[in-house]
Parts: C-alpha cells; structure tokens; sequence
C-alpha cells in the first residue's frame, strides 16, 4: 500500500469516527433536540440569558419545516463543494497540461522553434498567422528542423 492510500485510509477512518462517535456513545442525550446547529443554540442562549430580547432582522425566507431547511443548507454545501472541486480540478489539470508540455519539449530540443505549430510557435495550434504545416505566412517553410 502506497504512503497516499495509507492517508487517505486514515483520514476516511477518522472522519466515520466523528460522525459515529457522538452517536455511539450517547453524546446529546439529556438533549430535546442533541444536534441541532449553532444558531438554534445560540438562539436558545439569548433567550435564556435576556428574555426581552427582539432579533434586529428576520429572515427573507422561512422555510416550512425543519427538513426543508436541512435540504437546503444540504444543496448549499453540495454546490459550494462542487465548485471547489472545478477549482481545484482545472488548476490541477492546467499544472499537469505544463508539466507535460514541458517534458515534451525537452524530450524534442527542435520542438521551441518558432514555427513548429505543435510546440506553440507561430502556427495555427497556437493561435498565430503561420499555416498547420509550419509554413510562414508568406508560403514560405520556416526552419522546423
């Protein structure tokens, strides 16, 4: 087993130990409601310390129940997670894109040329005004060799 899976195995296990831990050992249990999120108990602490208190804002929504507000926050977190992972993805893939463009151009010293389409010289490849073949605008070869 390679030294990444060996990580990757432990964190997996540690993350499952979290989520079942609480669970298993009864943490929450003198609790009515023993998950609820950290605005509910703050709320419940607010209120417990000042009676009188008034909330300054409301909420623009208010959803029905309490599974509608979790299915919410859960489609929150799955986009916030995807676009991170699309971050990370391209820039991963754009970090391997150079690595491999370079080691082709060291494998090939005459891929730098400037008129070798391939290597992003001036041909249709990259973008500039030279032919696919490598020939300079004008019909003339350039030197690829």
């Amino acid at each position: 087993m390679s030294r990444n899976a060996k990580i990757n195995t432990l964190l997996v296990l540690i993350v499952v130990a979290l989520a079942v831990l609480p669970l298993a050992l009864g943490l929450g249990d003198h609790k009515e409601e023993p998950f609820t999120g950290a605005d509910a108990q703050a709320e419940t602490a607010i209120t417990e310390l000042e009676p009188d208190y008034e909330p300054w804002f409301s909420p623009l929504y208010e959803p029905p129940s309490g599974e509608v507000e979790s299915a919410l926050f859960a489609v929150q977190a799955a986009l916030g997670a995807g676009v991170l992972a699309y971050y990370f993805g391209l820039h991963k893939g754009r970090r391997q894109g150079e690595a491999r463009a370079a080691a082709a151009a060291a494998a090939d010293p005459g891929a730098g040329d400037p008129g070798d389409a391939a290597s992003g010289g001036a041909g249709v490849a990259s973008g500039g005004a030279g032919g696919a073949d490598g020939t300079a605008p004008g019909g003339s070869t350039t030197a690829a060799s």
